[in-house]
């Protein structure tokens, strides 16, 4: 349930989505979702997450920004971001279980770790798949995103702290 609770909430946040005049990739929510689940469920749960909304929506579900599906937008120039989701998620959850999600001051350094994985990613991606030389892909696949990938690192990294403290049990 956790690991498609995670599937669904990146779904719900991937439906945030911003065009970005001349790149095929718009600004969304989904990696906010990445950062959150991936820390909140750890290596594997959070990264059996990321892999179950790519195939969901792979294979038809309206799960991608502005309900967008189907194998063509995996393999298309979006793909390779949606695909670097699932290793984020890996690390990003591996780094929360020791620990570097409690605190904002050490989330946030994890949580834009995580982003620049997607996209690792996702940048050669686009070049290989829309034919881009890298300084054409850094223009249409990075620069222009990594304002907001600064700032869904500090909301998921304000976020954290919080989720943990009102996670924890209470005493009696």
């Amino acid at each position: 349930m956790l690991v498609l609770g995670a599937a669904l909430f990146t779904a719900g946040l991937s439906q945030l989505a911003v065009p970005v005049p001349g790149s095929p990739v718009p600004i969304t929510g989904q990696t906010l979702a990445v950062m959150l689940t991936a820390a909140a469920l750890g290596p594997l749960r959070g990264m059996l997450g990321q892999l179950a909304y790519v195939v969901m929506g792979a294979v038809g579900l309206p799960f991608y920004s502005r309900a967008a599906s189907g194998i063509e937008t995996v393999l298309g120039a979006t793909g390779g971001f949606l695909v670097g989701f699932i290793p984020a998620a890996f690390l990003v959850g591996l780094a929360a279980q020791r620990g570097l999600d409690r605190s904002p001051w050490k989330a946030l350094p994890l949580f834009v770790a995580g982003q620049l994985v997607i996209f690792a990613v996702g940048v050669p991606w686009l070049a290989v798949v829309a034919r881009l030389d890298v300084d054409t892909a850094l223009a249409k696949g990075f620069l222009p995103f990594v304002p907001g990938a600064l700032l869904k690192a500090a909301i998921a990294a304000a976020l954290m702290p919080l989720c943990w403290r009102l996670g924890r049990p209470r005493e009696a």
